[in-house]
């Protein structure tokens, strides 16, 4: 099973599991990302690089490893849910204005094209543009990040 991270799983995880308090989290992480089983997009670096901490640092280290480029077949998907009216507010209207990255449909795609399971913080609200939402639309398997350690049998 490959899973593709959201933002908000990698924020959470700075911020609460420090690397320094949580080594053998970061080797079981570590360990997932070179096995190509724990992936990302690159829309979700371009959200995270431009801060100025060490989720940041972190990230540009693993640029290449983990925050993949998309493939054809993931952008004609991203194209596929924005035919659905109702999601096409994923993309908030600040960010279209700002022109800044916006990963969740490309984080749906990656999963949606290579068999993969969504990890986001947000959750399933009924009529929502949600990346829970999605998924469940497009039978994609999506978990938050608790429900990731414990299929990974993670304990600390």
């Amino acid at each position: 099973m490959q899973y593709v991270f959201d933002t908000g799983p990698l924020i959470d995880i700075f911020n609460h599991y420090y690397p320094a308090r949580f080594p053998s989290l970061w080797e079981k992480f570590d360990h997932l990302i070179a096995e190509q089983r724990l992936v990302s997009v690159r829309e979700v670096y371009n959200e995270i690089s431009d801060r100025e901490d060490s989720l940041a640092k972190w990230a540009k280290e693993q640029k290449d490893r983990l925050f993949l480029p998309p493939s054809v077949e993931e952008f004609q998907f991203v194209a596929e849910i924005f035919k659905i009216q109702h999601f096409q507010a994923m993309i908030r209207k600040k960010e279209r204005l700002q022109g800044k990255p916006v990963a969740d449909p490309f984080v749906i795609a990656r999963a949606k094209i290579y068999n993969g399971q969504v990890v986001t913080t947000e959750r399933y609200k009924e009529n929502a543009a949600q990346v829970p939402n999605v998924c469940k639309h497009f039978s994609i398997p999506c978990v938050n990040l608790e429900d990731f350690m414990q299929q990974e049998s993670w304990t600390f």
